[in-house]
């Protein structure tokens, strides 16, 4: 079947529910657990490959590698508090936005909870998981079921939509966990095994050969303003829903690769599954342990790939490398010295044809790194060294403030400085999640909108809101807009 064929009908491997969510994290600041993460991984490693006793698997044996993973292959199930069906029929009504069923009016009809599940891998053995965002997004609470039957709460530490992960933590210790592998290092036609858990059925094993790498299939939305990464591993083995978020690994049973999305034209799996990319995972999972959110570093290019028809256009002789077709102001490329019609071939040393596999190894690095770009300008080869830049075109990391008010039913993070130049506001509270409480009951407001107003007071940050809104009592007017529906919009209600 030709995946070209397919490609309107790529499904996320489990069924969820979609809602857009921004990043979200959490860090404790009494230890740090990205370093205790790294260590334990390289311990782990140098255990399992200086033990000589270990089988090495061959002849297409994959019980050695099925018994290091399935421990630590988890089932997680989302849940969904109920939430209105409508308010509509109350919206027109001050004295229920501001004084809410003080007063007779009923509660508008809630739908029932509702579930949805997928796999993680548990990491650490003192309880963090990786999974996928889509798994966890938009849920209330989560449920992990390990491999023994042991059930355990677990909460999100952190988020990443552009890359579809999501880091989770239960409470436990002397957890079997699996080590990363090298994902730079697989092959097309390796064998790969794609460990899942769907459906509290236990583990289930699937093998396959990798089919192809640095696939992009157009899958994933930029909720968070950073620019979607899709450089999948392409596989046949077979991920069926519910494997989502599940572990692809390589014979020795390392993990290479988390199990993201298959491409089908029926809601089962038909050929073609694909995983995100093991160093990435590892980048993404640091940075969410370490600073609550990915720190992301940025060449600040446009490019597109090169093509027979693209080379032909553009007088290129050769078809390797990505093609530089836009450099902006002030970004990390201009500095370095790179032009439009420049072809980057390389990253560090790694050689990169295509635009998903630049992206995916400039995505392994943070603000403030410098990386060795190879490229091509007139035919002759050139090395630039790269400091990269985070969004805003500074080296700085970037921080993230966020907070949740479980008497609005909100949670709110501050807008970024690109969202402020884009809308022209000095600042904001964006609504980043809407759940249970007085907005969703009272209002019709949705995730995304930014206060700018508390009863005609301009905030500019979640401190702001929060100032303005600490005890306060009676009827409440907040102003704001949506980046998406340009204007201004009031919603009233009562505390």
């Amino acid at each position: 079947m030709n995946i070209k064929k397919l490609s309107s009908t790529i499904l996320v491997a489990v069924i969820s529910s979609v809602i857009t969510v921004a990043a979200i994290g959490y860090y404790n600041g009494d230890f740090n657990p990205a370093t205790r993460f790294a260590n334990q991984q390289t311990a782990a490693r140098f255990a399992r490959f200086t033990n000589s006793n270990l089988y090495t698997p061959g002849n297409l044996d994959f019980t050695y590698a099925a018994a290091m993973t399935t421990p630590a292959v988890v089932h997680i199930k989302t849940t969904y508090n109920p939430k209105p069906v409508s308010n509509r029929g109350y919206s027109n009504d001050p004295f229920r936005d501001f004084f809410g069923n003080g007063f007779g009016y009923a509660d508008p009809y809630h739908n029932q909870p509702q579930e949805s599940s997928g796999s993680g891998v548990i990491i650490s053995d003192d309880g963090y998981i990786v999974t996928n965002n889509h798994v966890v997004e938009d849920g209330d609470k989560f449920t992990v079921i390990l491999a023994d039957k042991n059930e355990y709460d677990a909460k999100v530490v952190g988020t990443d939509p552009s890359t579809d992960l999501a880091v989770i933590k239960i409470e436990s210790k002397n957890l079997p966990f699996i080590i990363f592998g090298n994902s730079d290092s697989v092959r097309v036609g390796q064998w790969v095994l794609a460990v899942g858990n769907p459906f509290n059925l236990e583990s289930t094993v699937t093998a396959g050969i990798v089919s192809a790498k640095g696939r992009n299939i157009n899958l994933l939305k930029d909720k968070d303003n950073k620019g979607v990464i899709e450089s999948y591993i392409q596989t046949d083995a077979a991920v069926n829903p519910g494997n989502s978020g599940g572990a692809l690994v390589n014979p020795q049973g390392e993990l290479v690769g988390i199990n993201s999305a298959i491409a089908t034209p029926t809601g089962t799996f038909a050929g073609y599954s694909f995983a995100v990319p093991a160093n990435l995972v590892r980048k993404v999972v640091n940075d969410i342990m370490k600073f609550g959110t990915v720190q992301r570093g940025y060449l600040g290019v446009g490019i597109a790939d090169i093509t027979g028809d693209f080379a032909k256009e553009k007088g290129i002789e050769n078809l390797t490398g990505v093609y530089v077709d836009t450099i902006y102001p002030g970004s990390a490329s201009e500095e370095a010295g790179l032009k439009v019609g420049d072809i980057i071939t390389k990253v560090n040393g790694t050689v990169v044809n295509t635009v998903p596999s630049l992206q995916e190894q400039v995505a392994n690095y943070h603000p403030g790194d410098k990386i060795t770009i190879s490229y091509l300008r007139n035919g002759s080869e050139n090395i630039a060294n790269i400091v990269l830049k985070n969004r805003e075109g500074n080296l700085q990391m970037d921080s993230q403030t966020s907070a949740s008010y479980s008497l609005l039913g909100a949670q709110f993070a501050d807008i970024s400085a690109r969202e402020k130049k884009d809308l022209g506001i000095a600042g904001g509270a964006k609504i980043t999640k809407i759940e249970d409480g007085k907005l969703s009951r009272f209002t019709d407001i949705r995730e995304g909108f930014i206060i700018t107003k508390v009863d005609n007071k301009q905030i500019t940050s979640v401190a702001d809101l929060k100032a303005l809104l600490e005890n306060k009592k009676g009827g409440v007017m907040i102003e704001g807009t949506y980046a998406d529906a340009p204007g201004q919009y009031f919603y009233a209600f009562g505390l």
